[in-house]
Parts: structure tokens; C-alpha cells; sequence
């Protein structure tokens, strides 16, 4: 397939949805993560960001473009705007504002600790999960409503995950130990269901060049806020005035040391089942940690 019998019927797509006629002049590949390709595509007078997938995925980015609107919806932080998705030719596509992205100030860092604070106030009524199931890189997030957090996050979160990896041929000897574990760890702890990015490791958030803080790719669902602070140390760590500032914004509660290394087991099995290699010992080590 031509390159043009793909951006054709984006940019088509684009001008039917902004009303305002857009038509790709130049196309380059830019970091998209490990699970999509990724383009910025220029026309005369604006640029968007263009996800590819294959086109049984269009599934996969239509929740993306969800939990962007509503993250986006709570007016609390900076996502880009989701424009359109669909199928052009074999490849699924998400396309999104285009924003301009820099290193930022200490005070940008800041400013994003107070605004996850304020979005992670954001809470349902209908307990934990979301309206639909999404994905967690390319592997399935379950969003059954639930209305207890222990629950919600012993079936729909590590149970679901260790299931995928033991059909990968993953040995977790003690993992149903854990999973019986856990009500005990989170014993006496009665989270909000709040509003969370679900998929915050340092990749995806980042500062406009106006200094404006920006989250990026959620895997969005209604839980344990502290599942966004830990993903956020799990593969290094935002700059300390983050975390200054969320803890003055909203304090953690006693005991998130050791829910951090829990909810962070999960995205490490999720790493297994995505990458195989070394996330099995080291999701063994933290089983190891939290019996």
C-alpha cells in the first residue's frame, strides 16, 4: 500500500471533523512508545500527531481517545486533544492535537503535582473501574465496576495479569499466596474511586513549551490514586517538587510503601506478558517483598 492511500482518508477524516480543509504536505516518524508507529503530520498551517496500529486495534485507541476526553473534561490538567479515529487501509489510527513539548522548570513540575492532585478529586459514584474495558500497552485493562478497591484490584488487576502470564509459561510460585494476601495488606485502607491515569511511568508526561504540564497515552479508569504516584517512581522518578507538591495538595495515607510495591506488580507482570525477558524474576523478588 501507498503511503498517500493512508494519509488521504486521515487527512479527509481531519477536515470533516475540525471543518477546516487539511491536507498532509509533509509526514515524519516521531516516538510513539513500543506498542503503535507514530507521525506528525504537517499541512499548510497546522500539525497533528497520528498513532498506526493495525486495524483490528481501532478498539485500542478508541478508549484512548475516551479517557483523553475524560481526563480532559475535569478541566484539572493538560491532555491533548483527541481530533479522530478509524481505519485506513490495514492500519487502525488515532489522531491527536499536536503539542510542542520541552524539558521544563521545577515550577512546571510543581504545577503538575497540584493539577493530578485536583484531577485524582475527581470521583464516581459507581465505584471502581470505568464505563468500558481499555488496554494497558497493547494487553487488555479490565473495568469492570466494582465496589470494593480489594476486590477490583485482586481480580481485574493482578489476578488478570498472572492469568495471561501463567498461559505465557510464567512461574509465580507464590502468587496466589499474594492474591489470598491481599486483603490483609490493604486492611483498614478505604480508598476514593478517583479519576487516575492508570499508565503514569515518566514517558508520559511531559511540559508544553509554554511551561504548561501535560499527561500523556492514560489507560484511564476510576481507582487508588496512589497507582499514579507509584507507577511514577516505578521506572525513575518525576522531579522532587512533584511530589512536594501532591503531598501538600493531597496527602497519602499511612502504608504507601507498601501499596506502592503492590499496584507497581502490576505493571511489571503487564511488562512480562508484553516483553517477557527479566520482569519475571523481577516480579517474583517484589512477591517476595510484600509476603
Amino acid at each position: 500500500m501507498q503511503w498517500n492511500d493512508i494519509a488521504a482518508p486521515i487527512s479527509t477524516h481531519i477536515s470533516q471533523v475540525t471543518g477546516q480543509s487539511f491536507q498532509v504536505d509533509h509526514q515524519r516518524s516521531v516516538g510513539g512508545g513500543s506498542v503503535n508507529q507514530a507521525y506528525a503530520f504537517t499541512g499548510e498551517n497546522c500539525s497533528y500527531f497520528v498513532k498506526l496500529n493495525q486495524a483490528g486495534r481501532l478498539a485500542m485507541f478508541e478508549a484512548e481517545a475516551l479517557g483523553l476526553r475524560e481526563i480532559s473534561k475535569t478541566g484539572a490538567i493538560r491532555v491533548p486533544e483527541p481530533i479522530c479515529w478509524g481505519v485506513s487501509g490495514n492500519s487502525a489510527y488515532l489522531v491527536l492535537e499536536w503539542l510542542e513539548l520541552g524539558y521544563g522548570e521545577p515550577q512546571s513540575w510543581e504545577t503538575m503535582g497540584y493539577n493530578l492532585a485536583a484531577m485524582h478529586r475527581v470521583t464516581s459514584s459507581q465505584g471502581f473501574g470505568w464505563h468500558q474495558n481499555n488496554t494497558i500497552g497493547f494487553i487488555p485493562q479490565i473495568n469492570s465496576w466494582t465496589q470494593s478497591w480489594t476486590e477490583f484490584w485482586t481480580e481485574h488487576r493482578l489476578g488478570y495479569q498472572l492469568q495471561l502470564a501463567r498461559r505465557k509459561g510464567g512461574r509465580f510460585p507464590q502468587a496466589d499466596r499474594l492474591l489470598a494476601a491481599i486483603p490483609e495488606i490493604l486492611a483498614g485502607y478505604n480508598p476514593q474511586p478517583s479519576l487516575v491515569h492508570g499508565d503514569l511511568w515518566t514517558g508520559n508526561a511531559a511540559v508544553t513549551l509554554a511551561g504548561e504540564p501535560v499527561i500523556l497515552d492514560p489507560a484511564t479508569y476510576y481507582g487508588d490514586r496512589e497507582v499514579d504516584l507509584a507507577m511514577s517512581q516505578l521506572f525513575g522518578s518525576f522531579p522532587a517538587r512533584f511530589y512536594s507538591a501532591y503531598q501538600e495538595a493531597y496527602p497519602l495515607d499511612s502504608g504507601y510503601k507498601t501499596r506502592k510495591i503492590l499496584y507497581n506488580l502490576y505493571h511489571i507482570i503487564n511488562h512480562f506478558n508484553q516483553f517477557g525477558g527479566s520482569y519475571e524474576s523481577q516480579a517474583n523478588q517484589m512477591i517476595a517483598d510484600l509476603l
